[in-house]
């Protein structure tokens, strides 16, 4: 009988590597935390060596820097378009409850190590993430503009990051997905008068 010979593994270069290294991290930190996070158990979940890794990021607070900047953007969908505010906004944290529960138990439970050694906070990981570039909510708020919903001059900075820092500020204290009633009462009651709109009856 003919043996049929498997064919070699492809070999990842560049960004491929990179990412395979970075989302390796990533679920390290998920499942382990900061602290018992090593480089062997990184190369070994991204299938290759320690080397490779240590090349990239010499030590444990560079490579969880990059592995959360990653994270942070990797599943970045185009913003909601419901053809209002609200609507967007309501939709736009209801797809936050499907994809940054994780990162937000990262910052809260795993991290408190890394925040210690590099005498950083939530805050700069999260300026790490975004790196200057506007937001989904952001674009969302664009739109409502351009629309004539609302007027630019309300949306100062505190304003604007409003919603999120409420839902992340449920999200942190519950470690749980925020209720749609919450959701609501967060862009109903407080967001949309804010920026000059009536919630719905």
């Amino acid at each position: 009988m003919d043996l049929i010979e498997e064919a070699p593994a492809r070999r990842r270069r560049g960004q491929e590597l990179e990412d395979a290294l970075l989302d390796a991290a990533w679920d390290e930190l998920l499942e382990s935390g900061y602290a018992a996070l090593t480089f062997d158990a990184v190369a070994a979940r991204a299938g290759t060596s320690r080397t490779v890794v240590y090349r990239r990021w010499p030590t444990k607070p560079d490579l969880v820097r990059a592995s959360v900047a990653r994270a942070g953007t990797r599943d970045r969908v185009p913003a909601p378009d419901t053809g209002t505010l609200r609507g967007d906004a309501i939709a736009l944290l209801k797809r936050a409850n499907e994809t940054r529960l994780g990162f937000a138990a990262v910052l809260s439970v795993h991290l408190g190590q890394y925040f210690q050694e590099t005498g950083t906070g939530p805050a700069d990981l999260r300026e790490l993430m975004i790196g200057g570039r506007a937001t989904t909510l952001d674009d969302i708020l664009e739109r409502a503009v351009a629309r004539g919903e609302i007027d630019r001059a309300v949306l100062t900075p505190r304003i604007a990051a409003l919603p999120f820092d409420l839902f992340r500020q449920e999200v942190l204290m519950t470690l749980k997905p925020v209720p749609l009633a919450t959701i609501t009462e967060i862009v109903d009651t407080i967001f949309l008068p804010l920026v000059g709109l009536r919630p719905l009856a």
